[in-house]
């Protein structure tokens, strides 16, 4: 990667640690000449000449002054090198700053009226100002003309009536920093979204801004890109940002033409990689071309919209999906008039809902209320999808939908217009896919009943063998991903009901399964939870909600999970009592957070210094999961960002649910039980909470 390259740059002037003037501005009496350099008043950046990294010529640049590793973040002369060590960095007759090889003109600032008393100054922020001394007014500077690199206080902008453009651009390489193959700038159409061009055509795109985020970008609210501010202003659109520690972070737009966020790490010495705009292929602009859509956790990424086929049915199974897709059954030829439920007769067009989408580009705004939304979209003949977020309005779409993708979790939820015939295949599919998984879920369980006995009667390996925090951390991550899979990535959305210690399978690596189906539901893209009279599962595992009224979702195996987590962590199990005040895992475990004496939960086993941290955030991550109200609970997706630490700053957990219930004897247990679900040794309670 270029970023690695980059560490590197800059070796000469790295090496010019005692040539420095002791000020921090340039006047026509006071230069610098290489290998001489200007520090801003803070102490926070450096002016001077440097070398990039496997090259000997000489360039005007600023960089970061109090850290090890030489990082440059302004260039002037990128297209005209220095072939040698003569440069000078002075102000000229007509006030402007120039670079001089000798008698020769290099480079210059080329402000076009003369200014007869000037001077430049090299700011904290990193801004290298050229002002009018007499009025004190700004004539020029480094932030309108940046280079690769976006800071803090910089603005990024476009003037939609001039079209005048503040853009960033790319080194052509590592040891060359004239202008590279990419650029980033923003591109206010009807809504405004941040753009990479690779040699000018679109090669990444945020989403629309919603005066908060950009919603094209997962999860920007815990990837720390959350100082963000888009002004218009005049005609013109500035994206700024800020941060606590400004001069510590920026973001760097590669060779490779990849977007990414750093962050100075003054333990390692290095700069760590916060954030990247392409991680996946499905990053890259239209990956999968018109009415495709791309899912980088699929096996083949790029599958049509639903309603849609591929437009060469042999090139995308090639993996070629350029060509795109065509729709599979034509819309209605008239518009007719629809009343407000828009249902119409058999023959009307309906809309098919794609739910935590990456909206496609090209959407077209209008101000209609979200109950509107669908009508003005069903009413437009040329209309074929439709979004709305509340921030940004009633988003719909009359060309071809590009650069589509689904995520894992946010996005918003697109409605793509649809002949009505697609729906009635949709059912008849949906009948014999449920079947069909009915049918394999019942083999399934048979066999997992048969390995499971299988299993339990070989000899158990010594427990020093087998928990160590390794091995328990590899269980844990394990069954998170698997509960991310059943969630969001599988074909249908499950939910298990039953997550607890017996139903996860271990093989001989210690690769956790998740198993025994028996008690699972099937949920439509459309649900998100659902209702039952009829409460099935293990006490001391469900959610309050599911426990209690019968209702269960995505957040009831979060919950479950949490349990099991904090089972792992604790060596206690969730059903046992625990202090004198006859607390479940969960009451002790709360009792001790409160208390600031966590520590005291971790299983002696694996109580090791060196794991401590790792150990306290997964405790950390396991008492989110068992908060009481399912909304405060993280999704599968969040959950296995945390334990990967991409989540730095975890919030604080409220309250656990049942922490002050008592955990009642077996025999009163067994009185309130009405039904036995479960017809081998382990046991599954139906608590009927209502």
């Amino acid at each position: 990667m270029g970023l690695s390259k980059r560490n590197l740059l800059c070796v000469l002037c790295c090496l010019c640690l005692n040539l420095g003037v002791a000020i921090d501005t340039i006047t026509s009496s006071q230069f610098i000449k290489d290998p001489e350099y200007i520090i801003s008043s803070g102490s926070a950046f450096k002016l001077g000449f440097f070398s990039p990294v496997n090259s000997t010529n000489r360039y005007l640049g600023i960089w970061f002054n109090n850290i090890s590793v030489c990082t440059v973040i302004w260039v002037a002369n990128r297209e005209k090198p220095l072939k040698n060590s003569s440069g000078v960095l002075t102000i000229s007759e007509n006030g402007n700053l120039v670079v001089l090889d000798g008698q020769k003109e290099i480079w210059s600032s080329n402000v076009a009226n003369s200014v007869v008393n000037s001077s430049a100054q090299l700011s904290d922020l990193g801004n290298l100002v050229l002002q009018e001394n007499t009025r004190g007014t700004t004539i020029w500077e480094s932030f309108q003309i940046p280079s690769d690199t976006f800071l803090p206080q910089m603005k990024m902008s476009t003037n939609v009536r001039t079209g005048k453009k503040v853009q960033f651009t790319s080194w052509k390489s590592p040891s060359d920093p004239s202008i590279g193959s990419f650029s980033i700038g923003i591109q206010p159409l009807s809504v405004v979204q941040v753009f990479i061009w690779k040699e000018g055509s679109p090669y990444w795109r945020s989403g629309p801004w919603n005066s908060q985020v950009f919603i094209g970008i997962q999860d920007m609210y815990a990837v720390f890109l959350d100082g963000f501010t888009l002004v218009p202003e005049q005609g013109t659109f500035y994206l700024t940002f800020s941060f606590v520690n400004q001069s510590m972070s920026h973001f760097l737009l590669t060779t490779e033409g990849n977007m990414t966020q750093l962050s100075w790490d003054e333990g390692k010495k290095d700069w760590l990689v916060r954030w990247s705009a392409l991680l996946t292929d499905c990053d890259v602009y239209g990956k999968c071309g018109a009415f495709g859509s791309c899912n980088s956790q699929s096996s083949s990424i790029c599958s049509c919209l639903h309603g849609f086929e591929p437009n060469n049915t042999e090139e995308w199974n090639r993996g070629n999906w350029t060509n795109g897709c065509v729709r599979r059954t034509p819309l209605q030829s008239k518009c007719e008039s629809v009343n407000n439920t828009g249902g119409g007769g058999s023959k009307m067009d309906d809309f098919w809902k794609l739910k935590m989408m990456k909206v496609p580009d090209f959407a077209d705004v209008s101000s209609v209320p979200e109950d509107q939304c669908r009508q003005q979209c069903l009413e437009h003949c040329s209309c074929i999808a439709y979004a709305y977020d509340i921030g940004i309005g009633c988003m719909s779409w009359n060309k071809s939908l590009i650069d589509t993708q689904g995520f894992s979790s946010s996005g918003a939820d697109l409605y793509i217009r649809l002949a009505n015939s697609e729906f009635h295949t949709n059912g008849n599919v949906i009948k014999i896919v449920t079947i069909t998984v009915i049918i394999g879920t019942v083999f399934i369980s048979i066999c997992t009943y048969l390995l499971w006995r299988w299993m339990a009667k070989r000899k158990d390996p010594p427990k020093d063998e087998l928990l160590d925090w390794r091995k328990r951390f590899i269980i844990i991550e394990g069954i998170s991903r698997g509960l991310l899979y059943l969630h969001r990535d599988s074909r249908l959305r499950i939910i298990h009901r039953d997550l607890k210690a017996s139903n996860i399978l271990l093989d001989e690596n210690l690769n956790p399964k998740i198993s025994d189906f028996g008690m699972a539901r099937i949920f439509g893209s459309n649900e998100d939870q659902a209702n039952t009279n009829r409460v099935v599962g293990t006490y001391g595992y469900m959610s309050p909600e599911y426990a209690m009224e019968g209702r269960f979702s995505e957040k009831s195996d979060v919950f479950s999970f949490g349990v099991l987590l904090l089972e792992i962590l604790s060596g206690r199990r969730n059903t046992s009592i625990y202090h004198e005040e006859s607390l479940s895992l969960l009451g002790f475990a709360w009792k001790l957070w409160t208390a600031n004496n966590i520590v005291a939960l971790i299983d002696p086993m694996i109580s090791e210094p060196c794991f401590e941290m790792e150990i306290l955030r997964c405790i950390h991550v396991g008492l989110l999961c068992v908060q009481e109200f399912a909304e405060d609970r993280p999704t599968a997706s969040v959950v296995v960002s945390m334990l990967k630490s991409e989540i730095v700053d975890l919030p604080r957990p409220k309250k656990q649910a049942f922490t002050e219930r008592q955990i009642a004897l077996d025999t009163e247990s067994s009185e309130r039980s009405q039904n036995i679900c479960s017809a081998n040794s382990v046991t599954v309670t139906m608590v009927q909470g209502r």
